[in-house]
């Protein structure tokens, strides 16, 4: 079997292709490769995205419990004036719940609502009604640094970012610029607890991944 153009096209699509073989119309092989390892990268930031996403859930939703009173914390938006809105959330969770035919839980409940949910709880129109309680979340984080903003920053980096990795888009282009986003996520995984960064690192095989990209496809550091 030949893994030519013909191949790609038809497999993956022409549209989605063509980023590639338009980059080097002289050499396709040089074009398959490049593709190949935008797969690997791809698959490289999963692990990363994984824990700073559960690990993020977990923190915002013991401050929520704190904040509440009660497990089920997310009861009280549509009663509380400024919240009302993040309601729309946790009624698209109950719906995948009720879905699958089975009981909605505050568990369930915390396990289905989406990475922009978590992330939306640190933008500026929630900023009075939660980030007193949500920055204890980030206990870790320097106290001089320690504003809303400055961690609302970067996590809708890091939705964005997520979002491209798991809708297959490509990623593999400014390799400077995806290492700076997998450094900005360790820096606030520190934030959260200041253990799990040095427990990522001894699965995380992000930056020889990296390592391996730049040998293959000529790129410098």
């Amino acid at each position: 079997m030949e893994y030519n153009k013909p191949f790609f096209e038809k497999v993956f699509s022409t549209k989605r292709m063509e980023r590639y073989f338009n980059l080097y119309p002289d050499n396709e092989a040089r074009a398959i490769l490049h593709y190949r390892c935008n797969l690997e990268l791809t698959e490289a930031f999963y692990t990363s995205l994984s824990v700073f996403e559960v690990t993020l859930r977990n923190a915002l939703c013991r401050e929520l419990e704190t904040m509440t009173g009660r497990e089920d914390w997310y009861a009280v938006f549509p009663t509380t004036p400024g919240l009302t809105r993040l309601n729309y959330y946790v009624t698209q969770a109950s719906k995948q719940i009720s879905g699958r035919h089975e009981s909605i839980t505050p568990s369930k409940i915390v396990a289905e609502l989406t990475f922009g949910f978590w992330v939306s709880l640190l933008n500026s129109e929630y900023e009075r009604l939660l980030w007193k309680d949500l920055r204890r979340a980030f206990p870790f984080m320097p106290k001089k640094d320690r504003q809303r903003k400055n961690v609302s920053a970067p996590l809708n980096t890091f939705r964005t970012f997520r979002n491209r990795v798991f809708h297959n888009e490509s990623i593999c282009w400014n390799l400077d610029r995806v290492e700076e986003i997998h450094q900005e996520m360790t820096t606030v995984l520190g934030w959260i607890n200041k253990d799990v960064p040095g427990w990522l690192s001894q699965i995380d095989r992000f930056n020889t991944v990296c390592d391996n990209i730049r040998m293959a496809i000529g790129w410098k550091k």
